[in-house]
């Protein structure tokens, strides 16, 4: 008995030692697996590096650790001409795992058709990847995924703003492109959401303070990056969105239900930008009769009642609209990032949903997803939490010059071109505001022949949707493409 008692001490303590240990995050570290996958019917076989980068203080201390995931395709003869595609997320605070496992990487998560979560959860290929015409390296910055800061002496503001963001990930993309060898490559940075204020920034902290050019920069669902559109511009900017989702939702008249998606926006888009903005820069000193006219149309493009629409003149925000669509139609609430997803809230009263449909809805099918990638096929193991969304507040949004940044490099760089990519029923960064971005990226319009836009029938994540999946990654196929240059043809104008 005394026997039993002691080994039975003994597993106790080592139990709790094993469980006891400080969990943290290695500075560096990298596992390599090896897979093959068929795209676009062809088979091509590729490795998969799952690992972490240290940022650096000015004194050599790795301060932080950054965890990536770099695939690279086998059997390339001449890497100097491949292109490599340097991803990231938004937030900020979002890991790297949105456009990871359901859009360019080789394994894409278990959903329906439409993007909504199945079980069992699951992973599988992805038949659409841009992995046959591009390496892609996913980062994850500071304190999300599995990034972490270090040195508990460091500053958060080395991190959390939107230039410390840019200034250090510009360091940690210079030691990686160094550490693999791919100085030589055409190189492209995609971002989503607010990854496309972080990859408008480092296209010109890359060129400036590293000396590496690119030749493409892909904005998904773009934020502002700094261009101007208070006021009327931002009130009336509203109504192609409002359109989009209300004609998904079946909320307009039978006879706009009865257009095409496409058509419909154009009508709204002229009205928008021949009418409706020139009638609410006049403020309060806009007609009544004209005043009940734009009430009466922005109701019928919007499917929002008309004497609401004069209650708040003219400025219905985002909130009032995600309430009240189909407030008397259900009582259902439609969600910000994608509007084709529907809510229930407490009560059908208020002003604002109760929560975001679409978020709780991802969430549930790409968090198990991607912690089971990791573990199961990409073999990195850790304690460390991943961190879906992570902590990086306060976030430091002064000096917000992404879009002047975008510009300088392209002016800078007759090689770098830019592609938009925007799903039309996202109401967090709409289509049509990712459209005034462009227009508004550069005002001389001397490059406009290389900035382009594609829209698609979803929302933020548009390529949760299977048919906008296929046909953005083709996108982004063509644009990697369309913007290396020939052989010899110099960089000038």
């Amino acid at each position: 008995m005394k026997s039993l008692l002691t080994s039975f001490f003994l597993l106790f303590t080592i139990s709790t030692l094993t469980y006891s240990q400080e969990r943290m995050l290695e500075a560096e570290s990298a596992v390599v697996t090896e897979h093959d996958a068929t795209i676009k019917g062809q088979k091509i076989s590729y490795t998969a590096e799952a690992g972490t980068q240290p940022v650096w203080n000015e004194d050599g201390k790795p301060i932080a650790s950054l965890f990536y995931t770099y695939y690279e395709r086998k059997g390339v003869q001449d890497r100097a001409s491949r292109p490599l595609v340097i991803s990231f997320n938004g937030g900020p605070g979002s890991a790297s795992v949105w456009m990871h496992i359901a859009y360019t990487g080789p394994r894409i998560l278990e959903i329906d058709d439409e993007g909504y979560p199945i079980q069992p959860y699951g992973i599988k290929e992805n038949p659409y990847s841009i992995l046959d015409v591009a390496d892609i390296v996913f980062v994850n910055p500071v304190n999300t995924g599995y990034s972490r800061i270090l040195d508990k002496e460091a500053k958060k503001s080395t991190f959390f703003g939107v230039n410390a963001d840019i200034q250090y990930l510009a360091e940690w993309i210079n030691t990686f492109v160094t550490r693999k060898n791919r100085w030589q490559s055409p190189k492209y940075l995609i971002g989503e959401s607010y990854g496309t204020t972080r990859v408008s920034g480092l296209a010109l902290a890359l060129q400036n303070a590293q000396w590496m050019y690119l030749n493409g920069v892909i904005l998904v669902s773009p934020t502002g990056l700094g261009i101007d559109r208070d006021g009327p511009v931002a009130a009336a900017n509203r109504l192609p969105y409002f359109a989009a989702a209300a004609w998904y939702q079946k909320a307009l008249t039978a006879e706009l239900q009865q257009k095409d998606l496409d058509e419909l926006l154009a009508e709204v888009e002229a009205f928008t930008i021949n009418e409706l903005l020139p009638a609410m820069a006049m403020g309060g000193f806009l007609e009544e009769s004209k005043k009940k006219e734009m009430a009466k149309k922005m109701s019928y493009y919007s499917g929002i009642d008309e004497k609401t629409i004069l209650q708040r003149n003219l400025d219905v925000d985002y909130s009032f609209f995600w309430k009240d669509l189909l407030r008397e139609e259900g009582g259902f609430t439609v969600g910000r990032l994608d509007s084709r997803y529907r809510g229930i809230d407490r009560m059908e009263g208020g002003e604002r949903p109760d929560f975001n449909s679409e978020l709780t809805s991802w969430l549930h099918s790409f968090t198990p997803a991607i912690n089971y990638y990791f573990r199961n096929e990409l073999n990195y193991k850790t304690d460390i939490k991943y961190n879906m969304f992570g902590p990086v507040h306060p976030w430091d949004r002064s000096g917000d010059n992404t879009g002047e940044n975008l510009r300088q490099a392209m002016a800078q760089n007759p090689y770098l071109k830019v592609m938009v990519q925007s799903g039309y029923y996202d109401g967090a960064t709409t289509y049509f505001n990712a459209k005034y971005t462009m227009w508004h990226l550069d005002p001389s319009g001397k490059m406009k022949d290389r900035l382009r836009f594609e829209g698609y029938r979803s929302g933020h994540m548009m390529y949760l949707r299977r048919e906008d999946l296929e046909l953005a990654n083709d996108h982004l196929r063509e644009f990697i493409k369309g913007s290396l240059p020939g052989k010899g043809v110099p960089a000038k104008y």
